[in-house]
């Protein structure tokens, strides 16, 4: 038997814009649009990347770059030097970590989507949870070049 969609007023349509300000230096990362589980994200990196080996055990993940250049890495070296209008999928326990490869900020688009409750998030390669703005994964303050964005 078909199943049929009940209406709900607590359910409506997302609109989002694809804009980040440009960074000199760190990186942004900004939630567009999220809805059970599945959340839209741009990202903006001066230089550097997710530089620690890390998984996301209960999200499968893509990212899609729409300005500069992003090289992976996974555990056992490199896996791609992507351009833009270029992607990757990333399934859940997949272990990875990206850098800017450019000289100019990399603007990313990624796109996950949850797939259990894992009590960790985001771990590294020992098993110990890797928070993403962590000394750990160089986090650096971000600076802004001003009036300058990706749109």
């Amino acid at each position: 038997m078909a199943q049929t969609a009940t209406p709900s007023t607590d359910v409506a349509p997302q609109v989002f814009r694809l804009r980040t300000p440009l960074l000199r230096q760190g990186r942004l990362d900004t939630v567009l649009a999220e809805a059970h589980g599945f959340q839209v994200r741009i990202k903006c990196y001066a230089a550097g990347g997710e530089n620690a080996l890390h998984t996301h055990p209960d999200e499968d993940h893509t990212f899609v770059v729409l300005a500069g250049r992003a090289r992976f890495w996974g555990p056992d070296g490199e896996i791609a030097t992507l351009e833009r209008n270029q992607g990757i999928l990333l399934p859940r326990g997949a272990f990875y970590r990206f850098e800017s490869c450019a000289d100019e900020p990399l603007v990313l688009l990624r796109v996950g989507a949850r797939t259990g409750q894992a009590a960790i998030p985001r771990i590294g390669p020992d098993g110990r949870p890797l928070p993403g703005n962590s000394p750990e994964n160089k986090t650096v303050p971000p600076v802004l070049i001003e009036g300058a964005y990706f749109e």
